[in-house]
């Protein structure tokens, strides 16, 4: 696992480069993936409300965090007020080794 220095580089965020500060607010898809299941249609189609699909992953597994759909990290479920949210615990280099 790496640190989120190790990804972006040791320096602050505010030493970005001027590339990085010109894209800093463009929008990037964030997603949190906390389990997953594989169905058959059939058994898809006999869920009703409060039906329950068990995941592939237990209650205290980390979550995984994608960025653009590249997994950059891994985290904990938090209840922030009344909403989730995630605790990122390590940072992931990904097969695109974070490219600059």
């Amino acid at each position: 696992m790496a640190n989120i220095d190790d990804l972006l580089g040791a320096g602050s965020s505010d030493d970005m480069s001027s590339d990085a500060f010109a894209i800093g607010d463009a929008p990037v898809e964030i997603k949190v993936v906390i389990g997953t299941a594989m169905l058959r249609v059939r058994d898809l189609l006999k869920l009703g409300r409060g039906a329950v699909v068990e995941l592939d992953r237990h209650l205290k597994d980390p979550t995984d965090v994608y960025v653009e759909g590249v997994l950059v990290a891994r985290g904990e479920v938090v209840i922030v007020d009344d909403k989730i949210g995630v605790t990122l615990t390590d940072f992931v280099k990904s097969s695109r080794e974070w490219k600059r």
